[in-house]
């Protein structure tokens, strides 16, 4: 007799692995949409799940296996890294939205970035997207990635403002625009006439 909780099959929709539990029950679990960008050292990866209950993460020196649930809907993640990543060296947090990792690339001497996160490229198409919010060109590289949301903290980087514009005067800003201040042509706009 086959045993229903060692069956696994793929369904005809990408993106969905129909699994059969113990009771021979098909069940379906949804593929977690990721995201991911990277420094010389390290990568970045979230899951974009948002409140995501009963969790399992297992990260290894290559592969990042996850299981969990978000809006009542079984999510996972079983990948397989390009090439091998420090799993010991490496942190993640479950927050609100999403979960957030910094995976440190094992490799530390090559100082050189991945052309892709998979090994598997077709799997890496249909799954996995680039974190356009935290993407650097490899030759742009300053620093590494602003990992305070992975402390805890709910800094916003740069003082809100986008990256590589902190500390700017936007006095100043808008006076090279030509604004100077106040709306030309507006006068001071004086009263009201008949609001009276």
């Amino acid at each position: 007799p086959v045993k229903c909780d060692t069956i696994a099959q793929h369904n005809k929709q990408p993106n969905h692995l129909l699994l059969l539990n113990s009771n021979c029950k098909m069940t379906k679990a949804n593929t977690a949409p990721i995201k991911w960008a990277q420094r010389s050292d390290s990568l970045y990866i979230t899951i974009a799940l948002p409140d995501v209950k009963e969790e399992s993460i297992d990260l290894a020196d290559e592969t990042l296996k996850f299981k969990g649930k978000s809006e009542n809907k079984e999510y996972e993640v079983d990948i397989a890294f390009l090439k091998p990543v420090d799993a010991e060296g490496s942190t993640y947090k479950v927050l609100p939205r999403s979960i957030h990792m910094h995976v440190m690339k094992k490799e530390k001497d090559a100082e050189e970035f991945w052309p892709r996160l998979l090994k598997d490229k077709a799997l890496e198409k249909n799954q996995v997207k680039v974190d356009w919010d935290r993407y650097v060109d490899e030759d742009e590289e300053e620093e590494g990635f602003d990992t305070s949301a992975l402390d805890g903290g709910q800094g916003m980087g740069g003082g809100g403002m986008p990256p590589g514009m902190g500390g700017m005067d936007m006095a100043q800003m808008m006076a090279g625009m030509g604004g100077g201040g106040g709306m030309p042509g507006m006068g001071g706009m004086g009263g009201m006439p008949g609001m009276g």
